[in-house]
């Protein structure tokens, strides 16, 4: 948003720096990018009284002039055809740099002297017009500067404004926040509308179809305007903020849009036909010509605007061409209106008509302000082409604008904010807002929001607006007092702490995480084979590639692996914990979340500077991490079975906890890999992790008394065929296990010969008493007794 300082002072007396001003709406949340001086360029351009004008002897299109610039008299040739004596016009001395990047340097035109030039509006960047130069208002005085001249801004602040501040895009919007932040009165520009004269046909009726796209749509009246130029300072002033001027009638509509924030749109009224002005949608497939002159394909969610035949409008987005304000147009109908955001911000996306008047309705605009804007506008009109205004007002407002009340407590506000805000500042806020407050109640106070607010919807919202005021600079660092009782539910009863717990696991397993969009495309899952029932498609997608919400991880962690091997890594271990989503008519929102835990792993088993071999990952090594998942957090043995056909997963094997199935792991099948990059396996796993966290919330906790005596370590090796299995020495174990073993693990396998049919296991048996220190006898006696039972059981020798 561009703001004019000077324009701004209009409605706030405000007398400080622009710096000072753009640093304290910074602080209130309107940032400003830069402070710019528009007309820079102009900076060195004078007045000049043009004291004589000769035609040239040598040209019939040239004038010789003397012009008196203030400080000399130049002689200047000017070729164009208005220049005459007597006139104040606009002087480049030389050595001026032009717009453009001209320098003007003393010459000769047809044998006579040029020192300067006269200049017209497009050769100061001011306009497209070089009918002729620019004639200054007689009170000009020779060698004033220009831009003092006709009163040009030369501070506009450019001001970031964050999407719910509609109110503060316009001059008015942004004085109340300078009002607010200096504590300065807030006055509006004077209306003297001067109404009269008869019409020469029928008022419009307004019929709005649906209240809910149009809450109301007014329409004024003017007859006998003359099309023409606007005055400089009009011109001038749309120029610094960054509006191109076109016409007087033209021009004053969006003078009143960036001075009060209301589009308004002038229709030439003569060219409307019937005496109805309907709002209503479009019918699928109609067309319509814009104001630029391209037809337009509409849908039934566009909003037209319709005389009594057909439509000459787009809503809140562009005027038709067939009613545009021309230079024969006499009698105009001015639309003020408030339109349904979502409509216009639809429309104007998908036809890529972005404009200042469709940014703002995108956002919302003041209902309760309409009339006064839309009589400026009128009286600006009337004054600026010596149009009539005739007396009467079209007017349909299915739904009024409705005050919004809220309560607002100020205790609740110093324990959410921290600090003890004084009543009377409060009060001086909300009223500098333009709320009515009633403070009778001490402890809660009645409030209405004013109708350009529309961001202030609950009680918090006036909590941050003290907040604001007072500085978010200003508000002392306190961290909230948090009180847990020991019956408080702990960290993994929550759906965020069994996520928690899952990532802490799989990072301590060499895992990373992975982070997708929720969005895939209905490509990757028709690649994959996954159903085309069930998916939930994106109302306005990004893109093709997310119109579609996933359906499984495998999508987007198999993404993941094309972009890790398009950057040459080669050895993936990733892992993503995140839902799915399926339709489900039954569901409040017609769509049933499902947590899900996926894996994926790609290359190599070990590091490239491990000094082993370098075997690529396989079967045992997906499974091995879901039985240490299992393992971990106490949940049982799972099931394994091949499944019989899985869509993208071959060989694919089924995974059953509790009798329950908890997901499955496979490999990915080969011509599915190929489109992912992948050159070696991929093995994949997506498991249930509301599941998990079921069977894990069900896991009672138990304590223990950590052992207070020593152990006693015995290790044993045992020489076992090579069939023999490490489980079935541990099952052997673990079957006649005596009451002081503790614990048994193997240690070491070693293989003395690669073609012989044994080969050793070492286990190491960890022996303690619960009571007292064990005595070497008493260990050994147990530990031969276990041994020996292994070797007659198991048929091993030492």
């Amino acid at each position: 948003m561009l703001v004019s300082l000077n324009w701004l002072r209009e409605f706030t007396p405000y007398e400080g720096e622009a710096q000072a001003l753009g640093d304290r709406l910074t602080m209130l949340g309107l940032e400003l990018e830069e402070i710019r001086d528009p007309f820079a360029e102009l900076a060195g351009i004078v007045v000049g009284f043009v004291a004589e004008c000769d035609a040239h002897p040598e040209a019939d299109h040239l004038s010789v002039c003397r012009v008196d610039v203030g400080d000399e008299v130049l002689d200047i040739v000017c070729g164009a055809p208005n220049v005459a004596k007597g006139q104040k016009v606009a002087v480049a001395k030389v050595g001026t740099t032009l717009p453009g990047g001209l320098k003007l340097k003393k010459a000769k035109l047809r044998g006579k002297p040029s020192n300067g030039m006269i200049l017209s509006e497009r050769e100061m960047g001011l306009s497209e017009d070089h009918s002729g130069i620019l004639v200054l208002p007689e009170n000009s005085r020779p060698g004033d500067l220009f831009l003092d001249a006709v009163g040009a801004e030369r501070e506009v602040l450019d001001i970031d404004i964050t999407p719910n501040r509609a109110d503060c895009l316009s001059h008015l919007g942004i004085a109340r926040e300078t009002a607010l932040a200096f504590n300065l009165p807030l006055t509006l520009p004077e209306l003297k509308l001067v109404e009269g004269g008869e019409a020469h046909r029928p008022f419009a009726e307004i019929v709005i179809d649906d209240p809910e796209l149009c809450p109301m749509y007014s329409a004024r009246y003017l007859r006998g305007a003359k099309i023409g130029p606007s005055p400089y300072w009009l011109r001038y002033r749309l120029h610094a903020v960054g509006v191109r001027a076109i016409s007087n009638l033209v021009d004053v509509t969006n003078y009143i849009l960036m001075e009060l924030g209301q589009p308004l749109h002038a229709f030439d009224w003569d060219l409307m036909k019937g005496d109805r002005v309907r709002i209503a949608p479009a019918s699928e497939g109609m067309t319509l010509t814009t104001l630029d002159g391209q037809q337009r394909k509409l849908l039934a969610s566009d909003l037209l605007i319709w005389d009594g035949e057909r439509p000459v409008a787009l809503a809140g987005v562009m005027g038709g061409l067939d009613t545009e304000i021309n230079d024969q147009s006499s009698n105009v109908l001015l639309e003020g209106a408030v339109f349904r955001p979502g409509t216009i911000r639809k429309t104007a996306r998908r036809l890529a008509l972005h404009s200042e008047a469709s940014y703002r309705f995108e956002r919302g605009v003041d209902q309760a302000n309409t009339p006064y804007a839309t009589a400026r506008a009128a009286q600006l009109m009337a004054e600026l082409s010596g149009a009539q205004v005739l007396p009467h007002v079209s007017v349909g407002e299915p739904r009024p604008w409705l005050e919004r009340h809220h309560i607002f407590r100020r205790k609740r506000l110093n324990s959410l904010i921290g600090i003890d805000f004084e009543p009377a500042f409060c009060k001086q806020v909300l009223e500098g807002m333009g709320c009515a407050v009633d403070a009778s109640d001490d402890a809660s106070w009645a409030v209405s929001s004013p109708s350009h607010r529309l961001d202030l919807e609950r009680e918090v919202d006036l909590f941050e607006e003290v907040a604001r005021v007072h500085g978010m600079d200003r508000i002392p660092e306190k961290l909230p007092r948090i009180s847990k009782s020991t019956q408080a539910r702990i960290t993994r009863d929550t759906p965020y702490g069994v996520n928690r717990m899952l990532k802490t696991w799989a990072r301590g397993v060499g895992l990373r995480e992975a982070i997708n969009y929720s969005f895939t495309g209905q490509g990757d899952l028709d690649l994959l084979g996954l159903p085309a029932e069930g998916r939930v498609a994106v109302a306005n997608p990004l893109s093709e590639d997310q119109n579609v919400l996933r359906t499984a991880l495998a999508p987007g962690l198999l993404n993941s692996l094309r972009n890790n091997v398009a950057q040459s890594n080669n050895r993936l271990r990733l892992f993503e914990i995140a839902k799915i989503f399926q339709a489900d008519p039954a569901s409040d929102t017609e769509t049933r979340e499902q947590n899900r835990l996926g894996m994926i792993l790609y290359g190599s088993r070990f590091a490239e500077d491990w000094p082993w071999t370098q075997a690529d990952i396989d079967y045992l090594d997906i499974k091995g991490l879901v039985e240490q998942l299992l393992d971990q957090f106490k949940l049982g043995a799972a099931a394994f079975a091949n499944a019989a056909e899985h869509s993208f997963l071959e060989p694919c094997v089924d995974v059953t906890l509790a009798g329950r199935a908890l997901g499955v792991i496979g490999k990915v099948k080969p011509e599915i890999a190929d489109n992912y990059h992948a050159r070696k396996e991929v093995w994949l796993a997506e498991l249930d992790a509301d599941l998990l966290a079921e069977l894990m919330a069900a896991n009672a906790v138990r304590f223990s008394e950590l052992p207070k005596l020593p152990a006693v370590r015995r290790d044993v090796t045992f020489q076992a065929p090579r069939t023999l299995t490490v489980g079935a020495v541990l099952d052997a174990v673990n079957a006649d296990r005596p009451a002081l073993l503790e614990s048994s693990a193997l240690v070491a396998v070693y293989v003395p010969d690669e073609k012989g049919e044994t080969r050793n296991l070492s286990f190491r048996m960890i022996y303690r008493h619960a009571s007292k220190t064990l005595k070497d006898k008493e260990v050994d006696k147990v530990h031969n007794q276990l041994v020996q039972n292994l070797v007659n059981k198991l048929g091993v020798s030492l």
